[in-house]
């Protein structure tokens, strides 16, 4: 997937540093509810909830996501990008990302989830504490072909345990907010 040009970065953003922020429904799917994203979307779905896998390799990883974890520019990183998906239809693109070296040392095995969520495996895990949610508006030449579009909100934060960052990133694709019955 190709880089973005430095002025095309997102601007990730704490809840207070939103100026003006985004109507409250929107808000609240950004920052509100810290839950599980995976949980929020099978009750959206009525259990017609699913992970579709799009890659998962290893990867020179984004600037953004560099400073986030905290390691050198350029650095080799874990990358896992999916679907999650409501009655089929992508409702959520999101990416996870961790640094080579730290997911090395550590005794996760990110690279088995297949179609399971990763954020049921880092939320049923005590040991990984959650950063503070940031959210941006994502750039369009990052996401897949078939749902790019310009201006889409995403969310990120960090999950920590030791010396393993886990960084997760999740846009929300137009299907979502029509099936959230919410206007973007």
């Amino acid at each position: 997937m190709p880089h973005a040009a430095p002025t095309d970065l997102p601007n990730w953003l704490l809840a207070s540093q939103l100026h003006p922020p985004p109507a409250a429904e929107i808000y609240s799917w950004l920052f509100v509810n810290q839950d599980s994203l995976t949980q929020r979307l099978i009750e959206l779905s009525a259990d017609h909830f699913s992970v579709l896998p799009l890659n998962e390799s290893w990867q020179r990883l984004r600037s953004d996501e560099c400073a986030a974890l905290n390691v050198a520019e350029g650095s080799q990183g874990w990358v896992r990008e999916v679907y999650l998906r409501g009655h089929q239809q992508p409702w959520v693109f999101a990416r996870s990302v961790a640094a080579r070296s730290a997911l090395e040392e550590s005794d996760m095995g990110l690279d088995q989830l297949g179609s399971r969520s990763l954020g049921e495996l880092l939320f049923s895990n005590p040991a990984f504490a959650r950063g503070p949610l940031q959210a941006s508006r994502y750039p369009a030449n990052w996401l897949p072909e078939a749902v790019r579009s310009a201006d889409l909100w995403a969310r990120r934060s960090c999950f920590s345990r030791g010396t393993l960052s886990v960084l997760v990133a999740e846009v929300f694709l137009p299907a979502f907010w029509v099936a959230a019955r919410l206007k973007p």
